[in-house]
Parts: C-alpha cells; sequence; structure tokens
C-alpha cells in the first residue's frame, strides 16, 4: 500500500500485532503452524550463541542505522514467524503490514568447516557443553572469529524486505536478525543448520583425536560402551562399516578364546608334570626307605654268623 510519499499512519502495537499474526495465518500453508518469537524481559538474549550473533552483526556499521528500532519490534513480539533452514532465514513482520522478510546466507566453505574442526578437535568433548556455550576460551574465540568462525560475513549475506525502505538493512530484517539470536537461546544448533554443517563432527573428532593421542582403538578399548551416553552424542557409522567391524570383532572374539584355551592347557600340563614329580619323589623316597632297610638286615646277619663263627671256634678249642 502506497501513501503517496508520505509516511504510514502510526498503528498501535497491540492492533499490528494482532492484524499480522491473523494475516500471516491466511498466508500460511495447511499443517504449518507460525514460529514467533517470544522474548521475556529487556535483553534479546540471555546465553552465549544468541549474544554472540547480536555480536557479530551489530559490528557492521551500515547495520547501526536500523538496529534501536528493530531490536524494539524484536521485543514487543512484532516478529510473528521466524524459520530457519539450511542457508535461509525466512520471517514475517507486523509492521503498518505484514512483511515478508527473506535473508539467503551461503553454506560455510568446506575449508573454514575443516580448519574449525582441526582447531577444536582437541577442546571440544560433549555436545551439551558445545549447545550450552560451556567451552574453553580458545574454542569460544575460534567459533566466533569474525572472518573465519560460525557467523556469515558480509558478502555471505542476502537480504530483502517487502517494505518501502530500501536501505540495506531496514527495521524489520533488523528485527528477524535478533529474532534470531533469541531462537540460538532455546535451539543453538539451528546456527549450524543455518551454515550446513554437523556438529557432531566437531566431537567425532575430539573422540578420535584422543584415542590416537592415548593409542587406543575404538572397537576393542569402548567395546560393550555406550559412547552416546558418554559423549552426549550419536555415534552413527555408516551401514558399509558395520560388516567389517563384526568380522574384526568375531576375529578378536575367536583369538581371546583361543589365547584362553592356550592358557587353560598350559596350566593342565603344568599340574600333570607336578603330579608327576610327587609321585617320583613319594617313589624315590620309598626306594631309599627300602635300601636302608635291606642294609639294617645285611649288617644284622653280618653280625649273627660273625657271634656263631666265635662260638664255633671256643668249642673246638676246649
Amino acid at each position: 500500500m502506497s501513501y503517496y510519499g508520505r509516511w504510514a499512519p502510526y498503528v498501535p502495537v497491540a492492533r499490528r500485532k494482532a492484524n499480522g499474526v491473523r494475516e500471516a495465518q491466511t498466508r500460511m500453508k495447511k499443517g504449518q503452524s507460525l514460529q514467533p518469537v517470544q522474548i521475556a524481559g529487556t535483553k534479546i538474549s540471555k546465553t552465549f550463541w544468541g549474544q554472540a550473533w547480536c555480536e557479530h552483526f551489530e559490528g557492521y556499521r551500515d547495520f547501526s542505522n536500523r538496529l534501536p528500532r528493530g531490536k524494539t519490534y524484536a521485543r514487543n513480539g512484532s516478529v510473528c514467524h521466524l524459520e530457519i533452514t539450511p542457508g535461509k532465514i525466512f520471517g514475517l513482520v507486523c509492521g503498518s503490514e505484514l512483511y515478508d522478510v527473506n535473508i539467503q546466507i551461503d553454506a560455510l566453505p568446506a575449508k573454514k568447516w575443516k580448519a574449525i574442526r582441526k582447531d577444536c578437535q582437541h577442546s571440544v568433548l560433549s555436545l551439551i557443553d558445545l549447545m550450552r556455550g560451556k567451552l574453553s576460551e580458545e574454542v569460544i574465540a575460534r567459533l566466533t572469529n569474525p572472518k573465519d568462525g560460525l557467523f556469515p560475513i558480509g558478502k555471505e549475506m542476502s537480504l530483502s524486505c517487502d517494505c518501502p525502505d530500501y536501505s540495506r538493512l531496514c527495521k524489520h530484517l533488523a528485527a528477524v536478525m535478533y529474532g534470531v539470536a533469541a531462537r540460538l537461546d532455546s535451539q543453538p544448533e539451528l546456527l549450524f543448520v543455518l551454515r550446513g554443517v554437523d556438529q557432531s563432527e566437531l566431537i567425532a573428532d575430539a573422540i578420535s583425536t584422543q584415542e590416537s593421542d592415548l593409542g587406543l582403538e575404538a572397537a576393542s578399548d569402548f567395546e560393550g560402551d555406550d559412547l552416546g551416553a558418554i559423549f552426549g552424542i550419536e555415534m552413527a557409522s555408516p551401514a558399509k562399516d558395520l560388516p567389517k567391524k563384526k568380522k574384526a570383532a568375531k576375529k578378536k572374539s575367536v583369538k581371546k578364546k583361543a589365547s584362553k584355551k592356550k592358557t587353560s592347557k598350559k596350566k593342565a600340563s603344568k599340574k600333570k608334570a607336578s603330579k608327576k614329580k610327587s609321585v617320583k619323589k613319594k617313589a624315590a623316597k620309598k626306594k631309599a626307605v627300602k635300601k636302608k632297610a635291606l642294609k639294617r638286615k645285611m649288617a644284622k646277619r653280618k653280625v649273627t654268623k660273625s657271634k656263631g663263627v666265635n662260638k664255633r671256634a671256643t668249642n673246638t678249642a676246649i
């Protein structure tokens, strides 16, 4: 609607919001519900990811003129719908009319993502800590780096709004940008969705790095443990790798059984040998006892014979 170069008449916030929500509901597709941005209190964001997002886009000087009005729109609930999908932010903002806001954001370049993964592989171990922003200062600085971090830079963003304001960032666009910050408070994973990367790869890299540093094998040292419970992620492996892992596990189990059999055989042979030794010792002792007894008997016989010879000799002499 045009007002012939004049500003649109003032509409109270409550009426503007009600009109906008009503119009948005008629425009939404069947089965698709509105996702309004609701901010409690004066702060747009209260968590690490949302605050970092605000600090990032507030750093652009050409955005500064419309930011205060956009923040007011976001606070009073004028963003009646906000949807974040890979490479796209779509919003409906209640102004003098209902305005469509479209923000196209390029996917994070593969080189940047690879560098981020490499730099964070020694520090990020829990998806829960990652989502809550409970990270070391080094990791936080790396992820929020204005040039090489997760946040989009100017040339990676394409902003559009169908309102009559022809500046690069109107108040409706600013309201949506602040709405994204508020949404990241409860769903920080949407930032990774927006940039087209998988946050669980950071944790997987950290796990594999620690395993290699400690000289561990994932299949043997973590066998039977729930890695998802330990590290807060779902360790999904490709289907083609499963048979290999199963075969390796079977081979290891067979080797373990064979080694157990060998050890049991060795123990049995040792027991038999010890029994034989004990039997031989007993037999040797018996033989020694018998020899001693025979020697004693022979000695007694000699003594008796010598006595008989002496008696005969005395009788003959008489």
